[in-house]
């Protein structure tokens, strides 16, 4: 709770303890076993942070956290903690939170699109499973993509490219070495698992804007982005991977601001462990440098996992804010865990540290915060503040009710399907007009009847002629036109024609991207792809 210019998120009879706005990019961690209340806790972190006038992140995994868009009710553990602390005389008030619902599947939110040239060949590989051998050939595709301008945009373009490179590999492999046809059959595989998981949902445009995500409302609340992750927590390669990427575009979009008074935005990544599992040693650097240094430009980042252990030390070490609720120790296993989640605090002469975290009340929790030097304090055992939202999930008329009053909602519901490596392929391998005409239309069709139609018909500029065999005056379309008409595997709507004035401008500006594309591409720390100037 957001309350004397501070965030009060525990007390019992004797302390409260405070979260200082100005340390909360010092990042923390939220941790403690099922059902021990962390999911609360996160709720209450993120109402007093949207009350200070900073934009959250964070994903749903079980719905639950969808009820921060509904006014809480008086009821339960909730009103008599809230008697026996007194807490509406600290400005506590049954309210609901300003909230925009997202969703990589499009289904249970606002579509969240990426093109795979933004993700890039790093995090595809983590994504799609594949051996260092497999990523090799994955580079290679990007390579060849960037250096000839042909844009990777959804997952049918990555198809013609990796078709296009092992076709042409006599071409490429004098300068990348070897490209073995196996590994581009194994990625294509995976691709079409990819597609299975929800894959043509994610990958296409429009692009999300991250702007979208650091906004407040009319009345000066932070925006509470809600990831929907119910469906999406099966597929957990492209959970965790799409939130790396997402904190790496903040991290390299957002310019430096030093030490804020508040932060620009608050980035809860739930189930941590997903991320740490199997990671490699290049991974796990890449993402200690992104931790260390994202603070610097007003991001706070939040880890929340069952146990502190799940989180490697040099990125635990970074983690000044700490709250770890009831840990259970069955096994030596869990035992460990217990006392890597002890050893993390400063130790409070009043109680056992090690003991506590096991006799821990649902709701209870181990809490170390910052103090206003920046050094943590002792360990405090104290109740986690109620949510002022709705302690539950929302029915599904509700939620899309704010679906549809959301300001984003003309922006993303509708996805295009412009010009890229996919059309630029067609296009280069000379596709005849009337070959895709009749194709379309279900028309059997032999090239070998007509081997000068390419020639004759549709020059290299897509402009139609007349030889003398369009008698009947008839305008042969262009290949941008035949493009326009063929549907999509997603049933999407292909855009390279403009129709608004806007739309003449970006497709303009797209276009000339397109074109220099070779000559401005940058990638950044996992090799997602940037335009420089």
């Amino acid at each position: 709770m957001y309350t004397d210019g501070k965030i009060l998120v525990g007390c019992n009879d004797d302390t409260e303890v405070y979260l200082l706005p100005k340390l909360a990019n010092r990042h923390g961690v939220i941790a403690g076993a099922t059902g021990t209340g962390k999911t609360v806790t996160v709720k209450t972190l993120s109402e007093a942070f949207s009350d200070m006038g900073v934009p959250v992140f964070l994903a749903d995994m079980k719905g639950d956290v969808a009820g921060l868009a509904k006014m809480g009710e008086a009821s339960g553990k909730v009103q008599e903690r809230v008697e026996k602390y007194s807490l509406q005389e600290k400005g506590f008030t049954y309210k609901s939170y300003p909230v925009e619902f997202w969703d990589l599947l499009g289904e249970k939110g606002l579509p969240i699109r990426v093109s795979i040239s933004e993700i890039g060949p790093m995090l595809l590989s983590r994504i799609l499973n594949l051996t260092e051998a497999q990523q090799g050939v994955l580079n290679v595709v990007f390579r060849v993509a960037d250096e000839e301008g042909l844009l990777i945009i959804d997952i049918k373009d990555l198809k013609s490219m990796i078709n296009y490179v092992t076709e042409n590999k006599d071409k490429y492999q004098s300068q990348y070495g070897n490209i073995d046809t196996r590994s581009a059959n194994t990625i294509i595989r995976a691709l079409l698992n990819l597609e299975d998981q929800g894959g043509n949902q994610f990958f296409g445009e429009p692009a999300l804007d991250l702007n979208d995500l650091i906004q407040c409302d009319d009345q000066g609340k932070g925006m509470i982005n809600i990831l929907d992750a119910v469906k999406l927590s099966l597929y957990p390669d492209l959970y965790s991977t799409f939130l790396l990427w997402l904190m790496s575009e903040l991290y390299e979009s957002l310019p430096e601001v030093g030490d804020l008074e508040k932060p620009k935005l608050v980035f809860f990544f739930d189930e941590a462990h997903l991320l740490f599992n199997n990671l490699s040693p290049v991974f796990l650097q890449k993402i200690d440098q992104i931790i260390r240094l994202i603070r610097s430009k007003g991001v706070g980042i939040y880890f929340i996992s069952q146990n502190p252990s799940d989180i490697p030390d040099s990125i635990l070490s970074q983690l000044g804010n700490r709250i770890q609720h009831s840990l259970r120790a069955y096994t030596p296993k869990d035992q460990k865990g217990v006392k890597v989640a002890a050893e993390s605090f400063r130790e409070n002469p009043e109680f056992s540290t090690i003991d506590a975290i096991s006799n821990l009340e649902i709701g209870e929790a181990l809490v170390s915060l910052l103090d206003e030097k920046g050094v943590p304090e002792i360990v405090q055992k104290v109740y986690i503040l109620p949510p002022q939202s709705y302690l539950g999930s929302i029915d599904d008329e509700y939620r899309s009710q704010i679906i549809m009053y959301s300001v984003y909602k003309q922006k993303y519901a509708e996805s295009f399907d412009r010009v890229s490596a996919y059309e630029s392929l067609l296009d280069k391998m000379n596709i005849n007009a009337t070959e895709v005409i009749q194709q379309q239309s279900g028309m059997d069709y032999n090239p070998q009847n007509n081997p000068q139609a390419n020639q004759q018909n549709i020059p290299q500029n897509n402009q139609p002629t007349d030889n003398g065999n369009n008698q009947a005056g008839m305008k042969l379309p262009s290949m941008g036109d035949i493009l326009n008409n063929i549907p999509t595997q997603t049933g999407t709507k292909r855009r390279s024609n403009a129709s608004s004035p806007l739309d003449k401008v970006v497709t303009t500006a797209t276009s000339t991207i397109a074109r220099e594309v070779s000559k401005q591409i940058v990638r950044g720390i996992f090799g997602n792809m940037k335009f420089g100037k």
